[in-house]
């Protein structure tokens, strides 16, 4: 690894740290929408949706461990100084992804009068991550600044974010059931991508105004030319999943995958946009990636080990997903 300069290596784990986190927000997003949709829903519509995430979201959290970990062994001094900020939403995420794992095993132990209430906990474990993630995603584009307004941003970006997750969960349920539970799937798809859009809005505008930094990135010539094709492309992708959703389920269950490869193509933009409003600053215009990172010889260990592991953990997920690609049969635990 000697060939990467000792300016890069931070660069370069601040990309791994990105990769890991936007393909947890997509992956680990659906199931955890899915975990809240459940809630009010019949048993049987319940076992479907469990059916529908059951092979991968256990595997789908890995990201959000791989993305903390190189937050803690790439960037120490960030790792402190986010986990100190964001001590209790961090505390909620947790219990709820604890919580959640919990009631996905037990409801497949318990007695059928029992196994609502462990349903329900994994609905309630689902929407403390949503909110509480929702709500640290605030925090850090307002650059963990105190007072009302600030507070009341990410209050407001923990709800959309948790719409945001209930979208794309929405967009894997069309994709993977089908009669009834597909055709609440679509609805659902529609309501949360209303409030999904008023997010991402709400998100561009607030950027420019919480930095002026970020505003000359954006809001000057020729920036301002050279990077509307992101916002365009993303309001396209909103009105053709908005188009499509109006017209589904199609015939034959046509096109039943577009919605979910559209919601990630928003999701991809969306980080791509906060990803170069912040860059290269991983505490918003506080510390960037050269004043967090760790030793040079430290990264130069942790890079070789990240070369191991990431392809590991790439096919793992990709063979699973083979695996379990088409409709979700019904579920079963004998």
């Amino acid at each position: 690894m000697n060939w990467v300069s000792n300016d890069m290596l931070p660069v370069i784990f601040l990309g791994l740290m990105g990769i890991a986190m936007l393909l947890y927000a997509m992956l680990d997003g659906y199931d955890l929408g899915v975990g809240i949709l459940m809630t009010g829903e019949s048993e049987q519509n319940r076992d479907q949706m469990i059916a529908a995430i059951g092979p991968f979201w256990d595997a789908n959290e890995t990201w959000l461990v791989l993305g903390v970990g190189v937050l803690l062994v790439a960037f120490p001094s960030a790792h402190g100084l986010i986990l100190t900020t964001l001590y209790l939403p961090v505390s909620i995420m947790l219990a709820g992804l604890i919580l959640r794992g919990v009631s996905f095993d037990f409801r497949a132990k318990v007695g059928a009068k029992h196994k609502n209430l462990w349903d329900r906990l994994f609905s309630l474990g689902s929407v403390m991550a949503t909110l509480s993630q929702g709500y640290m995603l605030g925090q850090y584009i307002v650059g963990f600044k105190s007072g009302f307004y600030a507070e009341l941003f990410s209050v407001v970006s923990a709800f959309c974010v948790s719409f945001a997750y209930v979208m794309i969960g929405a967009c894997w349920l069309i994709l993977k059931t089908s009669s009834d539970l597909q055709a609440s799937a679509i609805r659902w798809a529609r309501r949360s991508l209303l409030v999904t859009t008023v997010g991402l809005v709400l998100v561009s505008v607030t950027n420019p105004m919480a930095s002026d930094a970020i505003y000359q990135k954006w809001l000057t010539w020729p920036q301002i030319v050279l990077l509307a094709p992101l916002p365009l492309c993303s309001g396209i992708l909103i009105l053709l999943m908005y188009r499509h959703l109006a017209k589904m389920p199609y015939e034959h269950d046509r096109l039943n995958w577009l919605p979910f490869i559209l919601c990630i193509g928003i999701y991809v933009l969306a980080f791509a946009g906060l990803a170069y409003s912040f860059y290269p600053y991983i505490i918003p215009q506080q510390m960037t990636v050269w004043e967090a990172a760790a030793a040079p010889e430290s990264l130069r260990v942790m890079l070789i080990g990240c070369a191991v592991v990431l392809p590991a953990i790439f096919l793992y997920t990709a063979l699973s997903y083979w695996i379990f690609r088409g409709k979700s049969t019904a579920l079963s635990y004998e």
